[in-house]
């Protein structure tokens, strides 16, 4: 996410290192570059102009400490202002309302509207302990309500069934009431997307709101389509009192135009953001962590609360006394390690919360191969249980055996032995205690995280 624009401000924030002060000639030349950055991630041009003019003004101002370098005080000062172009802080989702709380989600065909719906439910579900019943209001696109019929069981949330026969209001005040019945805290209404904005949509939709009067009305968007997302989510925003956006796709967005622009230009809040396919993959938009990873500072917190949510707390306990104990680090092991990754979404979603991201090259960024983790996985199972646990039986005719078994080469299964090997090592001397020796470890283990040379 936003790998263009990282390695553009990077690169320009760099430059100044090298300056003893900042000075209105440094200052201009260094703006000049992020303005084209901006423009390039397709920020939307009243956006970018109002963002330069106001880092201008600190940088020439009091705000810059004499105590920071000039490249520091610069990074700081555009980190503020990225910060207060997003929003500020995260906006929580409103539930204040006699229950069932009404979501009303908007968005145009195409933006993934019908499965952030799912994520949602879940994530309310998960985060909020909520009972949550979804709907479909979409009367236009049959395989809309199955879709979200077959995610909601999926994920174990209440559907409630409609048909292309229905008017969707009724539909609406119909699973409302149905919601009421069964005690559930949220219900989350799906609407009709079009493939562009047009006055039945807008009339349909505004009538729709008026009927069941939503406690939120979020409205869905693809940040691949830059300052447009913006654009169109202004247009609706005219139309309906929307309290909040979700930007959807973010994990494909090398840009960033969208998440820039769609405070500024509509005033309301990115309430959460897409960041996979994955049910799970749906985050809560925090301001002053997307702009740490812009400027390539990581996002610590979020990575935290990853791990917190996904890592399996006994299984980490377990393994931790085992290594403790100096237990030998065995292909069980490996191959949980390498699944608690795949859970969390692989290397490449937890690549840019890591600080110092900026310092990474594109080609190694590019090299980030996710499938690398369960090609590893597939190659542990082909193992029998005695391989698994002594791992220095597994010579010659056994790799071949192996890697026929997964449908692998051999070289694969050389590779991923290597990795085993390294990482075992690492255990051993996490065991002894040397914290320098582990980085390093850390460091020449890349690979093993799905990064091939």
């Amino acid at each position: 996410m936003f790998d263009n624009l990282t390695d553009k401000l990077s690169s320009t924030l760099k430059k100044l290192k090298g300056q003893g002060r900042l000075t209105e000639d440094n200052i201009k030349e260094t703006l000049g570059e992020v303005r084209i950055a901006l423009l390039e991630a397709d920020v939307a041009l009243p956006v970018v102009t109002d963002f330069i003019e106001r880092v201008r003004e600190g940088a020439l101002g009091q705000q810059v400490q004499s105590s920071l370098t000039p490249g520091q005080s610069m990074i700081k000062l555009v980190q503020a202002e990225l910060v207060k172009m997003m929003g500020a802080a995260n906006e929580d989702i409103n539930l204040r309302a006699v229950p069932p709380a009404v979501i009303l989600m908007a968005g145009l065909q195409g933006a993934g509207k019908t499965t952030t719906v799912a994520k949602l439910g879940l994530w309310l579900k998960t985060h909020k302990k909520k009972k949550v019943g979804v709907v479909s209001a979409d009367v236009y696109r049959p395989a809309a309500i199955k879709q979200l019929q077959v995610l909601a069981n999926d994920l174990d949330l209440v559907f409630f069934d409609s048909d292309v026969t229905q008017n969707p209001v009724d539909i609406a005040l119909a699973a409302i009431d149905a919601a009421k019945r069964k005690f559930l805290d949220v219900i989350i209404v799906d609407t009709a997307g079009r493939l562009h904005i047009d006055d039945e949509m807008m009339g349909e939709i505004k009538a729709l709101h008026a009927a069941i009067n939503p406690i939120e009305t979020l409205f869905v968007v693809d940040s691949m389509t830059g300052q447009d997302a913006a654009i169109t989510a202004k247009a609706f925003n005219d139309a309906l009192p929307l309290t909040g956006v979700i930007l959807t796709k973010a994990d494909g967005d090398a840009r960033g135009g969208a998440a820039l622009s769609i405070r500024h230009i509509t005033g309301k809040p990115i309430k959460f953001i897409g960041m996979g396919e994955k049910p799970d993959a749906l985050e809560p938009f925090h301001p002053d962590r997307i702009a740490s990873r812009i400027l390539g500072m990581g996002d610590m917190l979020s990575l935290i609360e990853t791990i917190e949510q996904k890592v399996d707390k006994e299984k980490a306990e377990k393994f931790a006394k085992k290594i403790k104990k100096g237990e030998a680090f065995d292909m069980n092991d490996f191959r949980e390690q390498l699944q608690q990754m795949e859970s969390m979404g692989g290397v490449s979603a937890m690549l840019d919360k890591l600080p110092g991201v900026g310092n990474v090259s594109q080609e190694m960024r590019e090299k980030v191969n996710d499938k690398a983790l369960s090609r590893q996985i597939a190659i542990i199972n082909s193992m029998t249980k005695q391989e698994r646990r002594f791992p220095d039986l597994i010579k010659g005719n056994r790799k071949k055996r192996i890697a026929d078994g997964c449908g692998q080469e051999l070289h694969d299964v050389n590779r991923m032995l290597k990795q085993f090997l390294m990482m075992q090592k690492m255990m051993k001397k996490m065991k002894s205690g040397n914290m320098a020796n582990m980085m390093r470890g850390i460091k020449n283990n890349v690979r093993g995280m799905g990064i091939k040379r």
